[in-house]
């Protein structure tokens, strides 16, 4: 995984989709079934803005753009369908949003704005990462796996994740969506 670098007490932040149980349970096995060494590292979900550094002092700033954010957008429902891929670019094997995507693409715009702009390396692209850097034999496998994949779930809120020491994704704050 690529991160940017953090130095000092800069804090390393991602703002994301959680992925309800029992589908969030289910797609984690499927990473760990692939041998993806970050399966129990990064909780399934959808991104909404990539691993982002920021310094301390900017938190309460970011904290209320997401709060605003998040309130002036509507609860919405995902649909997750078949497997993808980013193959050759990126060594990745994902399932689908094939409902919500309008909507995640609208939280991405607003969060990546203000104290959160930033340019992309790649065009977004709503997913949940199944399989990532493992040998091609475990991406074909796992996209094998996961093309019959469908969960369906609302989506009540986004959320804050923080990226420990120890290499883990945690979720820090939700926000829920629509509490305007």
């Amino acid at each position: 995984m690529n991160l940017p670098e953090r130095v000092g007490d800069q804090r390393r932040i991602g703002v994301s989709v959680e992925i309800p149980d029992p589908f969030g349970a289910q797609l984690q096995e499927a990473r760990r079934t692939a041998g993806d060494p970050l399966a129990d590292h990064i909780p399934p979900h959808i991104t909404i803005l990539g691993p982002t550094v920021l310094e301390p002092g900017q938190m309460s700033q970011v904290d209320e753009h997401l709060s605003s954010i998040a309130a002036r957008s509507a609860p919405f429902v995902v649909q997750l369908r078949s497997s993808g891929t980013f193959r050759p670019v990126s060594p990745v094997v994902f399932v689908q949003v094939a409902q919500g995507i309008a909507e995640c693409e609208s939280l991405e715009a607003m969060v990546r704005s203000g104290p959160l702009a930033q340019d992309l390396r790649f065009n977004y692209h709503p997913h949940v990462t199944v399989a990532h850097e493992v040998p091609d034999e475990a991406l074909d496998a796992a996209f094998e796996a996961m093309a019959g994949y469908e969960a369906t779930f609302s989506v009540e809120s986004v959320s804050l994740f923080e990226h420990g020491d120890d290499s883990v994704w945690r979720p820090v704050r939700a926000y829920p969506l629509g509490a305007a």
